[in-house]
């Protein structure tokens, strides 16, 4: 089941944030995802904090004992997971699962811990421009063809041979304007940082950054997907509010959820939406149930027999 980015059918996933503790939980939830079809499971890659399961090798244990579930790093680390390896990881994870794996990737935002573990810090320009760098080499170690040199400012190979494996979809976390930009230039998908929904003015100000970059290359912004990492409540009544003081969404209803992404996927080009708790967390069993028997075939038939209409 290799992940189709080009579907207009919308990603249903759930975030995790694994603790070592928390290790059966996380498979349970995987495989109650993987039961009820859900598209990806999101892991959070903070190799700085001891009681974190690694976020790839939990990601290579979990596509081994899953069938359909797709899953990716929300985001990788990339500081410290340099990007030749990197693309050896996720195509690796990639024909081991018949294709059920997205890179998710970007800059390191958090460089007073990334430091901790040896790397050198740059500064943030030199770290969207390794991020960037990145995206284009690990797509060049992809897909076969010749051998591959690059001699960049961040990363240099000399003759290595491309995996014989497609090049695996891009999301990133890009924040500021310079990232925007480079998602739009070499990406395939965007996470809004800090959990930004698409009433939010980051998201507003963020998106045609992205578009316009795409633009200035060529390339249809259509083709840049955006993916919400979305905390929130899946209440059994209505709620009176859906948003707090902030326009934030907070959850609601299955029926209130189904609207709402409904009216983002027509209204904001919503591809994707990535469930996590109300606190930021992993969801509960009794969230993912609801979220993947209810509300996600709930919004894909509404979108379905919108498109037919």
């Amino acid at each position: 089941m290799t992940i189709d980015m080009t579907s207009s059918v919308p990603t249903f996933g759930f975030g995790v944030h694994a603790t070592f503790a928390e290790r059966d939980e996380l498979l349970r939830l995987a495989r109650l995802a993987d039961e009820i079809g859900l598209d990806v499971i999101s892991l959070s890659d903070h190799p700085y904090v001891g009681d974190r399961i690694d976020a790839y090798a939990a990601l290579g244990f979990i596509l081994g004992r899953t069938q359909r579930l797709g899953g990716f790093v929300n985001v990788s680390n990339l500081p410290t997971r340099p990007a030749p390896m990197l693309a050896r990881a996720v195509t690796s994870l990639s024909a081991m699962s018949d294709g059920r794996v997205i890179l998710g990737i970007g800059a390191g935002g958090l460089w007073q811990h990334i430091a901790r573990m040896g790397v050198p810090a740059l500064s943030p320009s030199e770290a969207v421009d390794a991020f960037e760098e990145a995206i284009t080499l690990i797509k060049q170690m992809s897909g076969g063809g010749p051998p591959v040199t690059l001699h960049g400012k961040h990363y240099r190979v000399d003759a290595i041979e491309p995996a014989p494996v497609e090049a695996v979809p891009v999301w990133t976390g890009s924040v500021g304007r310079k990232s925007l930009a480079a998602t739009g230039r070499v990406a395939d998908g965007w996470i809004p940082g800090h959990a930004a929904d698409w009433r939010s003015a980051r998201f507003r100000d963020s998106r045609p950054v992205i578009d316009d970059a795409a633009e200035s290359v060529g390339r249809n912004p259509r083709e840049i997907r955006t993916v919400f990492n979305l905390p929130g409540e899946i209440s059994d009544r209505p709620l009176p509010r859906t948003r707090d003081d902030d326009n934030r969404w907070i959850g609601g209803s299955p029926a209130q959820w189904v609207d709402e992404l409904v009216t983002a996927i027509n209204d904001d080009a919503a591809a994707g939406f990535i469930l996590f708790s109300p606190t930021g967390g992993s969801p509960d069993a009794r969230s993912l149930s609801l979220w993947g028997n209810e509300i996600a075939p709930a919004v894909r038939e509404a979108v379905s027999a919108q498109a037919l209409s």
